[in-house]
């Protein structure tokens, strides 16, 4: 029966297991056929249907029998559908113990099929099929008419991501958002409430408002952001987490200078919801269909190959010289197959756009053997977590079908702290993954660091080089640069093809948009210099410049909004978003609002920085200097108490820490402040000099 009631004994399990299966199957089928399948009698048959439909995992309605005599169909609720997966889960555990029992009695050995603590363990050979958490073709269509009562969340793009990989098997064992017991138990020591290895908190963030109109055990529908179904979950779980506690453990430290920490604080919902959930249809992705394949698609390919040891290469970057010497070597020496297995869901803010690594990926997956190579592409919002990404990312490639992963050197870290320094050693990520290698199941194959012998002419593990040779290397940052200024690139350091790529999507910055960001108290003189720099750039020619001021703003995208926090957070991310518009269409915006919130800049610089530069300028007149300026006459009406939250007097102003570049206005006529932007600019590469 349902969760929540008494545990019923094997047998009423294995009956309600067999009935829900039997109704999904054959949901048209006449009672005394769904009797006779069953074994059991009407009348039996008529109490059990009785008993799941109290319970809500079935809905009956009637139809027409082809004698034109009444009959009823049969469907199963998404709450019924949910409890089928468990009860599969339970009934797949007990044939197993009772055939382990056998052949026990008949060989004196175990048959190494008996799951420890879930079924998901019995997978043995990494080509055997695993659970997914999709429902029949059938069901699914009911459930969509099913789900048009239901209340909506339409997720955001790390959550559809995380969906995608749930329903699919990716996430195997999990069976749904993690539940607060679960999620205390991966936070705390990296395991599920029943033991489980599992770094990662798989969690759906929501807002108090939509958290509040839920009810333990209520079904909700989780939809895209265009409204269309992808699943449905029943919320066993409410709760508000410790986010300072999930950062210190998962990532090491509460920084923001951390992305995924940042975007705990900044962007995720405040109130996680946890639960099972039921698989209705995948996300539709439009680009590269042909190289998106499913765990179980991937098995399959394994198997139609007859490949057994597969070691799989995690990237999130183009592919260089260095790299394919890298997984050349790596395939040698675990003696396997090769996945390429980049990263297309969300990686760290700054990163290439994926369609133009995947398009690298291509030009050079020619230069490797087909017969023993593959390249398939993971959805997958990866967290930059260092040594627990890497622990996550060798049992997401044990579910894909891989027997051995290549650990790089400070794998999935995201850079510097706010300190300065790495935010994870070099090797951590290895040494945790060699800690759980057996449980994981996957044998680690350490990254070598390659570099470019000049003498020989090839890369070589830099480990091995002995003194007295030319080694030649090139940074991710000196690439970035050479790129950005239009200088050459080596063919020993990249391949002609891949560089091609790069350089269609990342032209020279003196070619790219960019955005120009002023941030300031009020009547510091943002506009005034935006207007003086705006008028310079025309004069120079050559790309669009558009100003976005913020009383502009305000009257034209944002008349409906106050100046509440909310508020204002709001009106600058419009501004970001139309910005970011311009600079990907190679046009350069200038923006002066006052932006008084650091996280609200960041996430701006952030949308932007995908497409081009992004120039914060920091106008630091002084609120004293600003308050004797007060042209609008705001601040008499702000220290008389007239408008509330007013940045600087009654509400805080978060002064930028690094700007590219903060400017005195005090004493300093508009022409000369101008004037300095232009200079940065040009320092930037970003105008000609």
């Amino acid at each position: 029966m349902p969760a929540t009631a008494t545990t019923p004994n094997p047998s009423e399990e294995d009956l309600l297991f067999r009935l829900l299966r039997q109704l999904e199957q054959a949901p048209d089928a006449s009672q005394r056929a769904t009797a006779q399948a069953l074994g059991i009698s009407l009348g039996r048959l008529n109490a059990q249907l009785r008993a799941v439909t109290d319970a809500g995992l079935v809905r009956i309605s009637d139809r027409a029998g082809p004698d034109r005599r009444s009959r009823f169909a049969y469907a199963l609720t998404s709450r019924g559908a949910a409890e089928k997966v468990r009860l599969t889960d339970r009934f797949l555990a007990r044939k197993f113990a009772e055939y382990d029992a056998l052949h026990a009695e008949l060989t004196g050995t175990t048959s190494g099929l008996v799951p420890l603590k879930h079924r998901t363990k019995i997978v043995q050979s990494n080509l055997t099929p695993i659970p997914e958490l999709y429902v029949s073709y059938e069901s699914a269509q009911k459930l969509k008419v099913e789900a048009a009562d239901l209340v909506s969340w339409d997720l955001t793009p790390r959550q559809i991501n995380d969906l995608e990989l749930l329903m699919n098997g990716g996430f195997n064992p999990l069976k749904g958002f993690l539940t607060e017991e679960d999620y205390d138990g991966v936070v705390e020591n990296m395991r599920l409430a029943d033991g489980s290895l599992w770094p990662m908190p798989i969690t759906l963030d929501v807002s108090e408002d939509f958290a509040a109109k839920l009810e333990e055990g209520q079904d909700i529908a989780l939809r895209d952001q265009e409204g269309v179904i992808l699943a449905t979950m029943t919320v066993t779980d409410n709760w508000v987490p410790n986010k300072a506690r999930e950062a210190e453990k998962v990532f090491g430290a509460d920084d923001i200078a951390h992305p995924a920490v940042n975007y705990l604080h900044n962007t995720a919902g405040p109130v996680y919801l946890g639960g099972p959930i039921v698989g209705i249809q995948p996300p539709t992705h439009y680009d590269f269909r042909a190289r998106r394949d499913t765990p179980n698609e991937l098995r399959a390919y394994f198997r139609k190959l007859g490949w057994r040891r597969i070691v799989a290469f995690q990237t999130r970057n183009p592919l260089h010289r260095a790299h394919q010497e890298l997984t050349f070597r790596a395939a040698k020496e675990a003696q396997a197959n090769l996945l390429i297995h980049p990263v297309v869901g969300m990686t760290k803010p700054g990163d290439v756009d994926h369609f133009t690594r995947v398009r690298c990926y291509e030009a050079v997956l020619d230069k490797y053997p087909q017969s023993t190579t593959t390249m398939s592409l993971l959805p997958l919002a990866m967290r930059m977590g260092g040594p627990r990404e890497a622990v996550w990312h060798g049992l997401i490639r044990k579910n894909h079908g891989v027997t051995h992963f290549i650990v790089g050197r400070d794998h999935a870290g995201p850079g510097k702290n706010s300190a300065g320094e790495d935010f994870y050693g070099p090797y951590e990520a290895q040494d945790l993954f060699r800690e759980y290698e057996s449980e994981i199941g996957v044998e680690m194959v350490d990254f070598k660091h390659m570099v470019y012998v000049q003498e020989r002419a090839q890369y070589e593990p830099a480990d091995e080089i002995e003194e007295g040779v030319t080694v030649l290397n090139i940074s991710g940052t000196e690439l970035r640069r050479r790129l950005a200024e239009g200088l050459e690139i080596p063919e020993w350091f990249s391949f002609p093809e891949v560089v091609q790529e790069l350089r269609r999507t990342r032209p020279p910055r003196a070619k790219q948009g960019f955005t120009v960001f002023f941030t300031g108290f009020s009547g510091s003189g943002k506009s005034t210099i935006a207007n003086a720099l705006q008028v310079k750039l025309m004069e120079m020619g050559g790309r669009p410049v558009t100003l976005l001021d913020g009383d502009i703003v305000r009257k034209n995208l944002s008349s409906e909004l106050g100046f509440s926090k909310e508020h204002r957070d709001l009106n600058i991310r419009r501004i970001g978003y139309v910005a970011s518009e311009i600079t990907k269409n190679g046009g350069i915006a200038l923006c002066a609002p006052i932006a008084p919130y650091t996280a609200t800049r960041r996430a701006v610089r952030e949308d932007i920085e995908q497409y081009g530069a992004f120039v914060e300028v920091h106008v630091a007149t002084s609120i004293e200097e600003c308050e004797r300026r007060d042209r609008k006459g705001l601040y008499k009406l702000a220290r008389e108490g007239k408008i509330k939250e007013f940045t600087g007097i009654s509400d805080p102003y978060e002064t930028p820490e690094n700007p590219e570049l903060r400017v005195q206005t005090e004493g300093v006529d508009v022409d000369n402040a101008a004037h300095q932007v232009i200079l940065k600019l040009e320092s930037m590469g970003l105008i000609a000099g």
